[in-house]
């Protein structure tokens, strides 16, 4: 045989021009996949860095209001919102959770009264609001289940009364989906999405969220390990994430994101349900550090991670990249 004849088959065909690429393209990314994460505080006209997240702020609600119409102009489908409160506004029990007029709540008010057709995704856990930074509350020195999800079936309750549409469950106490699901259909809220924060890991990748919504620094690392989830395990996230079907969850997510493509992979493969990659803060602030120092390309990097996300199987993703995404697929 010839070096001409040899090989037959020759996989760089179809990647040799950028149309026979787009052609053969496995995965395919849109803007219908974003979800935009942002925070708010109280205050007007105040948009305040975020160090450990370049690029991120903590909005007032009207300067909030302006982010959403951002959004709504790039045509990302949802964002979610997340409250950073003063330590004054904080207790032992998180009880400002269960106040209707609260930050969260009057932000979601605000949106939805601007662009009522931007999906709205609301996480109910106690941490923003509890003076030790935990997701429920602390009894006997452990967090308390069952009294905790109480209080979440009132928040979420709440949430939804504003304007919520989705509401995650990002506490990961036992049985809360199917409580919750319950509190909110009893209210009226048949209607309102459950997205679950089923597969929820201990993670380091989380700091700077936690500085950016003031809340759980000082946990350190293995603080929320008797709730959230062990990093080496994944059958045990296919348990968790088939008890919160069976509770009435409606969405999964998988957090964090890049470091747990093998998660995501089995939850898709496994159950076949829709589910959330969430590419957290410490995702972000890497890429971004990363990039400023000039070691990877930005937009690259951040695509890549995207296409990663997709081919493992979400079918959303959420991520601070979302206007920057956006703003690129857009232009293609």
């Amino acid at each position: 045989m010839s070096r001409g004849q040899f090989p037959s088959t020759r996989m760089r065909r179809n990647r040799m021009q950028s149309f026979s690429r787009r052609l053969m393209a496995e995965t395919n990314l849109t803007v219908d996949d974003l979800i935009w994460p942002m925070f708010v505080v109280e205050g007007q006209a105040i948009d305040e860095p975020i160090a450990s997240m370049p690029g991120q702020y903590r909005h007032s609600i009207d300067r909030l209001v302006a982010k959403a119409g951002e959004a709504v102009g790039l045509s990302i489908p949802a964002i979610a919102i997340f409250p950073a409160l003063d330590s004054s506004m904080k207790d032992a029990d998180g009880t400002g959770a269960l106040d209707g007029n609260n930050l969260i709540c009057r932000a979601v008010r605000a949106v939805k009264d601007a662009y009522p057709d931007l999906g709205i995704i609301c996480d109910v856990a106690l941490d923003p609001f509890t003076d030790h930074g935990h997701d429920g509350v602390i009894r006997d020195g452990m967090v308390a289940n069952d009294e905790t999800i109480d209080i979440l079936c009132q928040q979420a309750v709440l949430q939804a009364d504003a304007g919520c549409d989705i509401i995650a469950p990002s506490d990961m106490m036992d049985g809360r989906v199917g409580a919750i699901r319950t509190a909110l259909d009893h209210a009226g809220h048949q209607n309102v999405i459950i997205m679950s924060y089923a597969a929820k890991y201990a993670s380091a990748f989380y700091g700077p969220f936690r500085e950016a919504v003031k809340a759980g620094v000082s946990l350190g690392s293995t603080g929320k390990s008797s709730y959230q989830m062990d990093p080496a395990n994944s059958d045990e996230a296919m348990h968790e994430i088939g008890l919160d079907l069976q509770e009435g969850a409606d969405m999964v997510i998988i957090k964090p994101g890049m470091p747990y493509l093998d998660v995501l992979n089995r939850a898709k493969t496994e159950f076949g349900v829709p589910c959330i990659a969430y590419q957290v803060s410490g995702e972000y602030a890497m890429i971004l550090a990363a990039a400023e120092n000039g070691w990877i390309d930005q937009d690259r990097s951040m695509m890549e991670s995207m296409a990663a996300f997709k081919r493992a199987g979400a079918d959303a993703v959420i991520t601070y990249f979302a206007p920057q995404i956006a703003t690129i697929l857009h232009s293609k």
